[in-house]
């Protein structure tokens, strides 16, 4: 028989156990997470990052450098912190270790900001980049779990619709009041049972022009219609009995306008440099076939020469190298088990993509075939010897450029970006064009090869994002916000995705956190006046009017 002073004990070992936990557990290592953890703190919040990442940033200090920003007016708040901190550091002569400041110039160095006093930079090195987020972490005191992994098949404990601890792979388990899900993969909230889609909509879904699979749409220049010629997808030109080249799939597209679970590629933005010193040469991988790059060698053969097109210039002789043209870094169709694929199956998703782009810059700079002048152009180049010094100058983060998506309060869509409807409850904004790349390589009936996937539509305007894209539905998890894998569309993905946007999403989740604590409600129910005036307090940017102050705002 149990004493009663054992049920005088329940509640204070219930409160005592709650209290060993946090107001606020973030799971991710992205630029999202770094945001969410400094906003949350400076709301008087308890909040630990639970990162399966070493390195904190993400793309921000995994490559991508080179910022997509869009209309860069409408980034304020923590995300603009970000920038003006990396302009402070290149304001600095001794960040110019590889090359003069007036060498490099004014590139991507802001005017003055709409508050007048803080200069920002949207240029960097990874490095760069990173120190600022850990410098966020050290001043603001964040505890920071790193290499902690989801136990994404029983590591979400639930009371009802309400998450009430997170366990990883190490067996360390985070309680907490709110969790945030700031992942690319959407992970936590997939394991906690929360609706989301994987691959793209049809046209039929939301009504969108541009949705579903878009066969005989050629934008940018990622496609083989650039080219003087038609390229025969068979190892034998013209001859199917031969085989396909690798890259390509003998797989039927689908349907235009129609639906499927594919996502668009996958590459790393890989920091490359010219600098002797500081070069390391490419390297022959341990599997490399000569044979995966034949498609590129027609292309060359073509009278194709834009190799070094997207080799971006950041500060100190590096770049940020991005996929440029039909046949370049990004590993098309080769990531489509990613989003759902258990942490062994993405490792191996992870290092096929890393051989391949090993392999393409190996195959440029010293395969005969190539032409003479982007081969040798191509030896100059190497990866840099004082960027992700842990792995050999490689980048320690892929750009997942889309993976799960989640169907949340609100789904954004061509629809609020195109202004053709209006958005509720803005928390924040997005200005790039709604860009995809490409997501398949298929032979066309006349047997040549095509890539199919890549989607370039300009903007009007800036526009809002809803603050229901951040939360699920309610009764699916009501103490949970999603600010990367966000509640919107393939289409409205494709502009929302970009690094300051998730920067924005990030501080705009843990403020909606920090007021449902207040007010012991779920996040669905938020007062979205409290909100907006908090939020528009901590300089975050929800509308937007052209004003002589902000039409030339960089």
């Amino acid at each position: 028989m149990k004493s009663p002073l054992h049920f005088f004990l329940l509640p204070l070992l219930s409160v005592a156990a709650h209290a060993a936990g946090h107001d606020i557990v973030i799971y991710g290592g992205t630029a999202a997470a770094v945001t969410a953890a400094v906003q949350a703190k400076k709301m008087g919040r308890s909040v630990i990052i639970v990162s399966p990442d070493k390195h904190l940033g993400g793309l921000s200090s995994g490559g991508l450098g080179f910022s997509d920003t869009g209309n860069k007016a409408v980034i304020g708040g923590l995300a603009r912190e970000f920038y003006h901190r990396v302009w402070m550091h290149y304001d600095q002569p001794g960040a110019w270790t590889w090359q003069k400041r007036e060498e490099y110039g004014n590139k991507g160095q802001g005017t003055p900001a709409m508050d007048g006093d803080a200069r920002t930079m949207w240029i960097f090195e990874p490095h760069v980049a990173e120190q600022v987020f850990e410098d966020f972490v050290r001043e603001f005191e964040i505890p920071v779990q790193r290499d902690e992994w989801l136990d994404r098949a029983k590591g979400v404990k639930k009371d009802g619709a309400r998450i009430t601890a997170i366990t990883t792979l190490s067996r360390k388990t985070y309680e907490g009041k709110m969790f945030i899900d700031a992942t690319y993969e959407g992970d936590l909230m997939a394991a906690a049972g929360v609706e989301y889609h994987v691959g793209r909509e049809a046209k039929a879904t939301y009504g969108e022009e541009w949705a579903g699979v878009q066969t005989g749409v050629l934008h940018h220049r990622h496609h083989f219609g650039v080219l003087k010629e038609k390229i025969s997808a068979y190892i034998a030109p013209g001859d199917p009995k031969s085989g396909v080249l690798p890259g390509v799939s003998a797989e039927p597209p689908g349907e235009y306008g129609a639906g499927d679970k594919k996502v668009q590629a996958y590459c790393y933005r890989m920091c490359l440099t010219q600098q002797p010193e500081n070069r390391i040469p490419f390297s022959k991988p341990d599997d490399y076939d000569a044979k995966n790059y034949e498609l590129l060698l027609r292309v060359f053969n073509a009278g194709w020469r834009e190799t070094f097109g997207k080799f971006d210039p950041i500060p100190n002789h590096k770049t940020d190298t991005n996929n440029h043209g039909p046949f370049s870094t990004d590993n098309i169709g080769r990531n489509y088990e990613y989003p759902e694929a258990d942490y062994a199956r993405r490792r191996d998703i992870l290092q096929q993509h890393e051989a391949y782009q090993k392999g393409w810059l190996y195959f440029i700079a010293n395969d005969p075939r190539v032409p003479a002048e982007a081969r040798e152009k191509m030896q100059q180049w190497g990866l840099p010897k004082d960027e992700f010094k842990d792995n050999g100058g490689w980048p320690h983060q892929i750009y997942v450029r889309e993976a799960r998506r989640m169907i949340g309060s609100f789904v954004m869509t061509e629809h609020e970006l195109m202004k053709k409807r209006p958005t509720p409850d803005s928390i924040g904004m997005g200005s790039y064009g709604i860009d995809s790349h490409n997501i398949q390589r298929y032979i066309p009936s006349d047997g040549s090869v095509q890539n199919e996937g890549d989607i370039g539509v300009g903007l009007k305007a800036p526009y809002e994002i809803a603050y229901g894209a951040l939360i699920p539905k309610r009764g699916q998890c009501d103490n949970l916000l999603v600010p990367v894998a966000v509640s919107s569309s393939h289409i409205a993905f494709g502009s929302i995705r970009m690094e300051p946007v998730f920067m924005i999403l990030g501080q705009s989740a843990a403020t909606a956190a920090s007021l449902a604590l207040d007010e012991n409600v779920a996040v669905q129910q938020v007062d979205y006046a409290k909100l907006r005036a908090r939020l528009l307090a901590d300089k975050q940017v929800l509308e937007y009017t052209p004003t002589s102050a902000t039409k030339g705002a960089r």
